[in-house]
């Protein structure tokens, strides 16, 4: 933050001859870069007394501060989307163009805001299936010390063998940059029918999974149009046509981890949600820190019913969806 010089601006004042003073020290100080010390030695003053005096000088507006914003910074759509949707914060990226542009962009941000803000001690959860995250992990670095405590997927991660490899390198990989402990979902995200999922869910290495869904503090998910991306079809834990074709008739507009919500944000009830091996939606939403890593034109209805629901209360997003958003 750069501080501006007032100059000959009249500023109120006991007598001309302090304003006087007072702006000489603070030309000095903020503008030759001269020390407190050899100020004090050159106008004959105590040190204390300079000291005194460029205090004085800041409270009157001798000096201001200013914040000069960087270029391709975004500070005042980020503010505009806190302030309008209650976001813990929201991470506006410089970046426009296909949706691998930003695709590319979401993960560089995603990895920078990563490596800033895990500090140690968190236990994470991640979604599996998520181009998006993917490249988040592509872009990290590994960290000096813990991050986190553990990296828990939150839903299936089991799938087509030559996908599957994926899933697991976006949690393995994340685990081991960030100096936690992985934990796999030992089964797929989508089964047949809803006994599969209730064997599934009785089995002693699945439980020890949904136990460790209740204590997570942070969760990092893509956010999913109705349309599966390109991975998750790929994976053989895409919806079916059919289970699209109700989903859309009952209003849903997207999903985090296989939940799909309305526009209002609302979750759609399904006979789906009784064959997803994955955290519910309630567990899913009692997680403190919900970071939702999405952008592009085609998930813009997407993204705002899932902050809309409560699905994410932290955004990293493109420039054109936050200005959508602020419609």
């Amino acid at each position: 933050m750069p501080l501006q010089f007032s100059g000959s601006n009249r500023i109120p004042s006991s007598s001309d001859g302090q304003v006087r003073l007072m702006t000489k020290v603070a030309h000095m100080y903020h503008e030759q870069g001269i020390r407190q010390a050899e100020i004090a030695a050159a106008l004959h003053v105590s040190q204390a007394r300079v000291s005194r005096l460029l205090k004085k000088a800041a409270e009157v507006g001798i000096v201001r501060t200013i914040v000069v914003v960087s270029q391709g910074v975004h500070t005042d759509l980020e503010s505009a989307l806190e302030t309008k949707y209650g976001l813990l914060e929201a991470n506006v990226v410089d970046v426009e163009g296909t949706e691998q542009d930003i695709l590319s962009a979401l993960g560089s941000a995603g990895a920078a805001y990563l490596e800033t803000t895990l500090t140690g001690g968190e236990r994470i959860g991640i979604s599996s299936w998520s181009q998006t995250l993917l490249s988040v992990v592509d872009r990290m670095r590994p960290f000096k010390s813990p991050g986190a405590d553990e990296v828990i997927q939150l839903v299936g991660g089991i799938g087509v063998a030559s996908v599957q490899a994926q899933a697991n390198r976006l949690l393995g990989e994340l685990a081991q940059l960030i100096g936690a402990s992985p934990t796999f979902v030992p089964a797929p995200g989508l089964v047949g029918n809803p006994r599969i999922r209730k064997s599934l869910l009785e089995d002693p290495a699945m439980d020890s999974v949904a136990q460790a869904w209740e204590s997570l503090t942070l969760a990092m998910v893509g956010i999913g149009s109705l349309q599966p991306s390109q991975l998750l079809q790929e994976s053989g834990n895409a919806i079916a046509i059919e289970d699209q074709e109700k989903l859309l008739a009952g209003g849903a507009v997207g999903d985090v981890c296989h939940r799909f919500f309305t526009a209002s944000g609302d979750l759609v009830v399904s006979d789906l949600d009784s064959r997803i091996v994955g955290i519910s939606a309630d567990t899913y939403r009692s997680i403190p820190r919900r970071i939702g890593v999405a952008g592009g034109e085609r998930k813009h209805d997407a993204i705002r019913a899932a902050i809309a629901g409560g699905w994410v209360n932290v955004l990293l997003t493109d420039v054109a969806t936050a200005r959508a958003l602020l419609k």
